[in-house]
């Protein structure tokens, strides 16, 4: 998968991120996102979130602008920079699926996925 979304990413001109950085784009929506559940949905610890916001933040792909709703938390946005590596992040993420759909199967790359999203997060007892 890093080979992949390495070249995706080259070919797009984008250095010095690695792809688990470009992993995030996607998830970021319009509306912004917490870091905590940024975290949540990229499957990482909060602390692991919180220094990848920070590397796009000094990149230029994010922002962070204070949560109207908690004033303790800060929201997350894409710049327009974060938008337009989005669609690299996507049609890679989409190439690795298809190449191993390929070797296994979609329904085995689905039910990778879902056993994936039942795992806990790195740290977590349980």
């Amino acid at each position: 998968m890093r080979v992949v979304m390495d070249a995706a990413l080259q070919a797009r001109g984008v250095t010095g991120l690695t792809p688990a950085h470009a992993n995030i784009i996607p998830f970021v929506p319009p509306q912004g996102i917490q870091i905590g559940e940024l975290a949540r949905l990229a499957k990482v610890r909060k602390q692991s979130m919180a220094a990848s916001v920070e590397l796009l933040t000094a990149a230029g792909y994010v922002t962070r602008q204070p949560d109207p709703d908690d004033a303790r938390a800060s929201l997350v946005f894409l710049t327009d920079k974060g938008r337009a590596l989005r669609p690299a992040s996507l049609l890679a993420g989409r190439k690795v699926e298809a190449d191993w759909a390929a070797v296994v199967g979609r329904d085995d790359v689905e039910h990778l996925r879902h056993t994936l999203m039942r795992l806990p997060e790195p740290g977590a007892h349980g």
